[in-house]
């Protein structure tokens, strides 16, 4: 299955790129420790809503960016910590496009396979693709809020 959401950012391109190609930790949100020493998996809770917080751990993967003339793809993954079964595990990519000189799109697009086989899938297409949207969309508002807090902080610190 497939989703892809979407978010503009206040800032230029070149400044969200470099942050978003630093370190995860400065990004990704709901990061709660390092997974294993110097590597690049990192456990973080992913989930949606506000008053009520819907949300499970998971180990997130974060590879190599792959840059392009006009946007930039940062590879992500993540599986449940533990034996999580509702909550497939997910690929996606975080990409980064200018929108004129002075905004930026942030766009996530994921793919996951529901868990329990065919009842799974008929599940997913009930009511737990929404769910996956719903994830998806609350993970990649707090990259954006998390990049925009970080380019907030570097420009006074620039100042």
């Amino acid at each position: 299955m497939f989703v892809r959401c979407f978010v503009e950012l206040d800032a230029p391109y070149g400044e969200v790129d470099a942050a978003l190609t630093s370190d995860g930790k400065d990004w990704l949100p709901g990061l709660a420790a390092s997974a294993e020493e110097g590597g690049e998996r990192r456990m973080a809770e992913v989930g949606f809503g506000k008053a009520v917080r819907v949300g499970r751990s998971v180990a997130v993967t974060v590879g190599e960016p792959a840059r392009m003339p006009f946007k930039t793809l940062q590879p992500i993954s993540w599986e449940p910590a533990q034996a999580e079964a509702l909550l497939p595990a997910m690929d996606a990519e975080i990409e980064v496009a200018p929108m004129g000189s002075a905004h930026t799109q942030l766009a996530m697009t994921a793919r996951y396979t529901p868990p329990f086989g065919l009842v799974g899938r008929v599940a997913d297409r009930a009511l737990l693709h929404r769910v996956a949207e719903a994830t998806i969309k609350d993970f990649l508002d707090g990259v954006a809020a998390r990049l925009e807090k970080r380019l907030l902080s570097a420009e006074g610190v620039a100042r």
